[in-house]
């Protein structure tokens, strides 16, 4: 059973998920929150394994939100849901700690199946939106170095780790990469946490975003 808490300032997206989220045998929603403190709140009261959390509401939003559940309750995870594409928004709440991010708009399997693969330890970054959001960034920022050159430290890495990195920018978990690369899930494990020293990052979801942001990771045309 995975337990969820809903955070979202509109009273029907909020209730109207939680209720459709409690049909399924597999989850349970213990709480409901208005905004990224109650969210907090709540979770140290509740003890959920996930927090579904709008990306925008008033006084605490997602992006804080998530920063506070991460700093003060790490065992938490975090899934955005946003019906905006605010790439900035979006790569602030994943660099807060944040396991990924959804459309509010998409069907309800794909918004539970998005919650087990978070909590068995990937990442949602759906290829599409996450492809729109590179290329955001890449205008908003042209007059800074280029996100597709990368840092020096890259050159650390090797095939094998790079290979683990750019999974890893597809938000697979370990079991995932390990079926993709026909090596060990402790082999995997392995790497992530070199890749990760190496690169001076905090966690997996910073390395995800590394990959992203430096092309290591492409989604095609």
């Amino acid at each position: 059973m995975i337990k969820i808490i809903v955070a979202d300032d509109q009273d029907l997206m909020r209730d109207g998920l939680a209720t459709i989220l409690n049909l399924r045998p597999e989850l349970e929603v213990v709480g409901t929150a208005k905004d990224g403190q109650e969210a907090l709140e709540k979770a140290k009261e509740m003890g959920p394994d996930l927090i579904l959390m709008d990306i925008r509401m008033p006084n605490v939003n997602g992006v804080q939100g998530t920063k506070l559940i991460r700093e003060q309750l790490p065992h938490v995870k975090v899934l955005m849901l946003t019906t905006f594409k605010d790439s900035e928004l979006i790569f602030e709440a994943l660099e807060e700690g944040a396991s990924g991010y959804l459309l509010k708009d998409m069907a309800t399997e794909t918004i539970v199946q998005a919650i087990k693969t978070v909590h068995s330890g990937g990442m949602v970054l759906p290829p599409d939106l996450t492809k729109q959001i590179i290329r955001e960034l890449k205008k908003g920022n042209s007059s800074e170095t280029p996100k597709n050159i990368s840092p020096p430290s890259l050159s650390d890495l090797t095939e094998r780790e790079l290979e683990v990195l750019s999974e890893l920018g597809h938000g697979f978990s370990n079991k995932e990469i390990a079926e993709r690369l026909f090596i060990t899930e402790g082999t995997v494990k392995n790497h992530v946490s070199n890749l990760i020293s190496k690169l001076e990052l905090r966690d997996r979801t910073q390395a995800a975003i590394f990959a992203v942001r430096y092309g290591i990771t492409t989604f095609g045309t």
